[in-house]
């Protein structure tokens, strides 16, 4: 089969899913990862023949991808802040908008860092990778997650250093107590559940019927749950003059920051992210006072 004809039949049957723009760059990702393929060869090359070897997965994978499941669970891997880390189902696929926290974190350089709700482990591996942070905690409660975020190393493969520190992954439920013997951390960042039960139907597929409720949402007459048990968190854990970072809900913005101020944070402010939606709430833990 020629590249080309593949191209055009798979976009052709992923456009009742996504507008017809994504469903192509979906299909030139599939056909780049698993032929090796550029994303311009069915034109530079227009009788370029997909091998017959590669015909059966090729149609496999579309066979999937044609029923929603989001092309990183097909390839097993997302890319976040330049890395390459696995992916499957059960497990929250990496969003774009979420390296900010990454990149704010680089710029605090923490000591110590305590991701709540760690899921893929992407945001503790990149951050003890990209800011050289040698003590990185991710917590999470899923099995899956976990298991995922423990094994990122084999993903990950030559970006990490010889020397390199990989984060500590605890199982821990963040709506109860933290558990005994953690410390104090610089940073405790989140990306917590934040999608109301309303919100569903706004949903596409894609993402509803096969990402992980779990990671996903909260109940619609209590879209702060999370938000305050962060909160207690970072109250209890947090360093005198540490910093937290945790994504949210654009919707909800005032109202996340009022949970932390109510705890006693301090320079409590709400910050856009590259699309220019409130999309992070970042807070202080006041210095001590000295004697």
């Amino acid at each position: 089969m020629l590249l080309s004809s593949f191209i055009d039949e798979a976009t052709r049957a992923l456009l009742g899913l996504y507008p017809r723009e994504e469903a192509r760059s979906i299909v030139l990702w599939l056909t780049q990862d698993l032929l090796g393929t550029g994303r311009h060869t069915h034109i530079t090359e227009p009788e370029y023949r997909i091998p017959p070897t590669l015909e059966e997965p090729l149609q496999q994978a579309l066979s999937r991808l044609a029923k929603g499941e989001p092309i990183q669970y097909v390839l097993g891997y997302a890319e976040f802040c330049g890395l390459r880390f696995a992916v499957r189902p059960g497990v929250l696929i990496p969003r774009p908008e979420t390296e900010d926290i990454v990149r704010r974190a680089v710029t605090l350089k923490p000591a110590r860092v305590l991701d709540l709700c760690t899921g893929s482990g992407c945001i503790a591996w990149s951050i003890a990778l990209l800011a050289g942070c040698r003590d990185v905690v991710g917590v999470d409660i899923s099995p899956v997650a976990l298991s995922v975020a423990s094994s990122q190393a084999t993903s990950l493969g030559d970006a990490i250093p010889k020397d390199f520190a990989p984060p500590v992954f605890i199982q821990a439920d963040v709506l109860g107590a933290p558990p005994a013997g953690l410390g104090n951390f610089g940073l405790i960042v989140s990306n917590p559940p934040y999608i109301l039960e309303s919100e569903k139907p706004l949903m596409r597929p894609n993402v509803l019927e096969h990402e992980p409720a779990l990671a996903l949402f909260v109940p619609s007459d209590d879209p702060l749950l999370f938000y305050r048990a962060i909160a207690r968190w970072s109250r209890l854990l947090l360093a005198d003059s540490g910093h937290g970072i945790t994504e949210i809900n654009e919707n909800f913005g005032r109202e996340v920051a009022a949970v932390f101020a109510a705890e006693g944070f301090i320079n409590v402010g709400t910050e856009e992210d590259f699309f220019g939606k409130k999309r992070f709430i970042t807070y202080q833990k006041r210095p001590s006072t000295a004697l």
